[in-house]
């Protein structure tokens, strides 16, 4: 999977708003101000950090040696993987998704 086509599907999500990390080097995209994936690079490799429930983490973490424990956010609900790795596309826009979601209802749960 490149960037682009991961930035393009974020930014397809209702209500995405992407902006920089210029302390990370890194893309942000947040739903009203919720981060829900930070685009940037791992090792010179594209990675992306996506949060998810602690034991989905723990089981891609486990089961994958291409996901990792995000370096700058909750290491138990983030998780970083790197694009051009093992995990098929379609695992990645089902992790986006379900980032999404986590960011949605916390906006709700306000």
């Amino acid at each position: 999977m490149t960037v682009s086509d991961l930035l393009t599907y974020c930014m397809d999500k209702p209500g995405a708003e992407q902006s920089v990390h210029s302390g990370w080097k890194a893309t942000q995209i947040k739903l009203d101000d919720v981060l829900f994936a930070l685009v940037h690079e791992v090792e010179g490799r594209p990675a992306v950090a996506l949060k998810s429930t602690p034991a989905l983490a723990e089981l891609l973490r486990d089961s994958h040696s291409d996901v990792r424990p995000s370096e700058h956010l909750n290491k138990s609900h983030w998780s970083t993987v790197l694009l051009d790795g093992t995990l098929k596309d379609s695992q990645i826009y089902y992790l986006v998704d379900a980032s999404w979601q986590q960011a949605l209802n916390s906006k709700t749960a306000h």
